[in-house]
């Protein structure tokens, strides 16, 4: 396969004495579309007439008030599983320091744990 030959390409001449690069024109901005125009009211003849809406039930109060005790009593005596360890760990801590942080853990935890829970079911 034989290569054609380049093509002499020349460039323009400067119109300046100075050699200074030609500016790129600036990018087109872009232009946001233009709002639509208002329709009058009432000249829609697309949309059917809107059906009434049905009456609604009115809503029964008289088990709101007994489910709400219900839960206030609950919250007081019942405790989350995080804030049960969370107390076990202080106890654990606690009697841990009365014997000078010398001796088991595990031990130490049992027994913070069998404390923290006869506490809770005294509630």
């Amino acid at each position: 396969m034989a290569r054609e030959p380049k093509k002499n390409v020349t460039k323009p001449a400067a119109t300046s004495s100075a050699a200074a690069p030609a500016k790129k024109p600036a990018p087109a901005a872009k232009k946001a579309p233009a709002p639509k125009a208002a329709k009058p009211a009432g000249t829609s003849p697309k949309k059917p007439a809107a059906k009434p809406a049905a009456p609604r039930k009115a809503a029964a109060t008289t088990k709101a008030p007994a489910r709400a005790s219900t839960r206030k009593a609950a919250s007081k005596s019942a405790v989350s599983p995080e804030q049960r360890y969370r107390m076990i760990q202080d106890a654990a801590y606690y009697i841990a320091e009365k014997h000078g942080f010398t001796g088991d853990n595990h031990a130490f935890w049992l027994q913070a744990e069998q404390e923290i829970d006869s506490e809770l079911a005294a509630k």
